[in-house]
């Protein structure tokens, strides 16, 4: 199947790229200098058989596998002119932004067998430092409200264990968050949300675990005034969580305003290069200034800090999934995305390429 056949295959049928991104710059994206290259996946959703709980979904288990297939073999690959041109690079690492399993988040004893099944499935696919599973790279995971919504049960176990195994990582006190360095970019994985803001008392609909307290310790005393870019990473989106709330209705909302303001407020002080999350399993790429995004084609330029919503990548229950492409240079973000409208039996290259400087 050509490119051309497939993009119209995939618009009409499934409308994978109905949804034109803002800010998409024309042109060669050859990153000058040097260069942190990586790939970015979530929302693998990884289930087990109902009905047979210590055996994995054939559909999710055939889906996951035919998406390591493609994270390994891309780098070195060829992009389209329309995407960019040049090759993949010989990446990194993968990061991973959410909803590594599916059934982290019910309770019940066959539920718990399924996250046993799902969770080991995962690391045998996905592997931890690079060539110790099916993935051929290291991969740089987060938790999503489908793998422990309030801070425990069997992957939040198991990721404060893998968190002891992985090269060259700064590990927070509870076991649960780190950073780590890339070609003189420093990364930083969150988990779910980011909070709390310890001046507001109210409860919260998914647990933190400290990660704000993480993240401004770990800026202030690895990056500092040095003005190196840094790319956090966490599971929840922020475009709908900026605006206040009625107090009645703050604690069903996935994310606090409140801790979404605390967490902007840290972030300024820096050079963020990109904010990388999933969950809502639809891409959408704007400039973040703390305010609730315009993501409408028609709005105004908008100045802020780069994110990236990217698309689910192995979820069961879709035929459509992405990954995305991701070079980060001291001056500016280049970003691709990768997409499938069968579930990785076939894929392209979506015809954009996105880079933002980085302020």
């Amino acid at each position: 199947m050509n490119r051309r056949r497939f993009l119209q295959l995939s618009a009409s049928a499934t409308g994978l790229f109905a949804l034109r991104p803002l800010f998409a710059a024309d042109g060669a994206a050859v990153p000058e200098g040097k260069c942190a290259s990586f790939l970015l996946a979530s929302d693998t959703h990884y289930l087990a058989d109902k009905e047979n709980p210590g055996a994995m979904d054939e559909t999710s288990r055939d889906i996951n596998a035919r998406l390591i297939e493609w994270l390994n073999k891309l780098p070195g690959t060829d992009i389209p002119d329309e995407a960019g041109g040049g090759k993949v690079a010989d990446v990194q690492g993968v990061i991973h932004s959410g909803d590594l399993i599916d059934t982290g988040d019910k309770n019940g004893e066959a539920n718990v067998a399924m996250q046993k099944t799902e969770w080991a499935a995962f690391t045998a696919d996905w592997g931890l430092n690079g060539g110790d599973g099916k993935l051929r790279y290291p991969v740089r995971e987060v938790w999503g409200n489908h793998d422990g919504p309030q801070g425990k049960g069997h992957v939040i176990d198991g990721l404060k264990e893998r968190n002891t195994r992985r090269k060259d990582v700064n590990v927070s006190a509870n076991g649960m968050h780190f950073s780590w360095d890339w070609n003189g970019v420093h990364f930083i994985n969150l988990g779910i949300v980011v909070g709390a803001a310890k001046e507001v008392e109210r409860p919260r609909r998914y647990a933190s675990l400290e990660s704000l307290a993480f993240l401004t310790s770990d800026l202030a005393e690895r990056v500092g005034d040095s003005g190196r870019p840094a790319v956090i990473t966490h599971h929840v989106d922020v475009a709908r969580y900026c605006a206040p709330l009625d107090a009645a209705l703050v604690s069903k909302n996935e994310w606090d305003y409140a801790d979404v303001a605390a967490y902007h407020a840290v972030l300024v002080k820096y050079r963020i290069a990109a904010i990388l999350y999933g969950h809502t399993h639809v891409r959408k790429i704007f400039p973040w200034d703390g305010t609730t995004p315009k993501l409408g084609k028609d709005g105004p330029p908008v100045k802020g800090i780069a994110v990236f919503n990217t698309d689910n990548s192995a979820h069961f229950k879709s035929e459509t999934q992405a990954l995305m492409y991701f070079q980060i240079t001291e001056k500016e973000v280049i970003a691709r995305e990768f997409a499938t409208p069968d579930a990785w039996l076939t894929a392209a290259w979506t015809p954009e390429v996105w880079r933002f400087p980085i302020a």
